[in-house]
């Protein structure tokens, strides 16, 4: 999951490829980006390649 934000993925693109709701992509973004301790995608995804996870 992690990888689909930090290449810049939608809610919507991550929904379809996922098959889930939007909403539902929304709040494991959402999840996501506070496990991380980060504000945005953009610092999700940095964090991501640092981590080796992108």
């Amino acid at each position: 999951m992690l990888r689909l934000p930090a290449v810049g993925s939608t809610d919507a693109q991550i929904a379809g490829e996922l098959f889930i709701s939007a909403k539902t992509a929304s709040v494991h973004v959402s999840n996501i980006l506070a496990k991380l301790d980060v504000p945005n995608r953009a610092t999700a995804g940095a964090r991501a390649r640092d981590l080796g996870a992108a």
